[in-house]
């Protein structure tokens, strides 16, 4: 069996690693991968930018499974570009939508109601301010669009909300990702994941888990893509398990 794991963080190393633990599988190429991934795989130097690419060299070296880590590949369409080539583990560009626009999945959670905190979606930074400070603070304000775990951030003050709301739609600084916002009302406690697959009307729960995206210990510090993660989530109670 031929694996192909697309990435270049830890992420990918780490899945890198525990696949070669498993004698079924031949041959690893992570793309575009790094220092860590070139030690036990082939890193092949195509990016997400490259998709189509990407798609030809997993088709003409007869890959068997591709396992996308950053979620960009699956945004960028590689699991409709494969579509019965490979095993892509990760959903259709269009199902992608829910992790690429966070307006868009904001509005899925609210037309078939399930729960989430109270939002609004803006294009106009004067209009997000207004609404911050009628839901009161702290505040968080989210990129719509994908920023590696950096367009997120809860305010406590005009002053932090109106810096960043500057910061994300006037200077540009996430790019097309930040020009739309997602401002939503602060909710206290601890987070925990869950990730389901689904395939053909059915669907298998995985084990929970607690990410921490905080860049430094105690919870301080900007958010990143993430920092690690452990699993089981301990916060998760029988009665809230699935």
């Amino acid at each position: 069996m031929k694996v192909a794991v697309l990435g270049a963080g830890a992420r990918e190393h780490a899945i890198a690693w525990k696949l070669r633990q498993d004698s079924r599988i031949k041959d690893i190429y992570v793309f575009p991968g790094n220092a860590g991934t070139a030690q036990i795989a082939t890193n092949v130097d195509l990016n997400a930018n490259q998709i189509e690419d990407i798609a030809d060299f997993i088709i003409k070296n007869n890959i068997n499974v591709v396992i996308p880590g950053q979620e960009i590949y699956l945004v960028k369409g590689i699991k409709d570009l494969l579509k019965d080539k490979a095993l892509v583990f990760g959903p259709s560009q269009k199902a992608s939508n829910l992790e690429s626009s966070k307006d868009f999945a904001k509005a899925f959670m609210s037309k078939y109601e399930i729960p989430t905190a109270n939002y609004g979606s803006f294009t106009d930074p004067k209009k997000a301010l207004n609404f911050i400070e009628d839901i009161g603070y702290p505040a968080v304000i989210k990129a719509d669009g994908l920023a590696s775990g950096k367009g997120v951030v809860i305010v406590f003050s005009r002053q932090e909300a109106s810096q960043v709301l500057e910061d994300f739609m006037v200077k540009n600084k996430l790019g097309e990702s930040g020009k739309k916002v997602v401002i939503e009302e602060f909710l206290k406690g601890e987070e925990a994941s869950y990730i389901i697959a689904i395939k053909d009307g059915k669907f298998g729960v995985l084990p929970t888990s607690q990410d921490h995206k905080r860049l430094k210990d105690n919870d301080e510090g900007p958010n990143t893509g993430g920092m690690g993660a452990y699993s089981p989530a301990p916060i998760i109670t029988k009665e809230l398990d699935l």
